[in-house]
């Protein structure tokens, strides 16, 4: 109960600090934490030697793809992993507002430690982020966050993979 309290807790940062961001911002790519110390974080899984090799993986217990209702959208989040590289979130079907967060923990405690998130530019509908490194043991999930002008906000996220 007490892994479960410190990663909800750490989910619930998260979001609020997302929702503290301001909203008419230009999208651009963010991270915080340790985020960037591993192998293949601060690239696009779309690099030399890692596109082409992800996947979603069926064994995530929460499900690689969730979605949560928005401005009358179903918008998407999808988990990516590879085996080489490491792991990434996409979200699609969604308006400038939202944004896909992955988290990934140092040792495999499921606790966040590193995190990279993208927002969705305007005149498209997807986002996605750099890659989280969780090879050799670390864990990582994906969370998409949408929030409008009146402070609303929409979550949906997977387990840790």
């Amino acid at each position: 109960m007490k892994r479960t309290m410190t990663v909800f807790a750490a989910l619930v940062a998260a979001v609020v600090a997302f929702c503290l961001q301001p909203s008419a911002a230009q999208a651009a790519p963010s991270s915080s934490g340790n985020y960037g110390a591993l192998a293949y974080e601060g690239s696009y899984p779309t690099i030399a030697g890692c596109s082409g090799t992800f996947f979603l993986p069926s064994d995530v217990p929460r499900g690689a793809v969730q979605y949560a209702g928005w401005q009358g959208r179903q918008v998407k989040l999808e988990f990516y992993y590879s085996n080489r590289c490491g792991a990434y979130g996409r979200i699609s079907n969604a308006p400038q507002g939202c944004s896909v967060i992955v988290h990934r923990d140092s040792n495999g405690d499921r606790i966040s430690d590193g995190a990279v998130s993208e927002s969705v530019d305007p005149g498209i509908d997807f986002a996605y982020t750099k890659m989280a490194n969780n090879l050799n043991g670390r864990l990582a999930k994906a969370t998409l966050v949408c929030r409008d002008a009146n402070g609303s906000w929409a979550l949906a996220y997977t387990d840790w993979y």
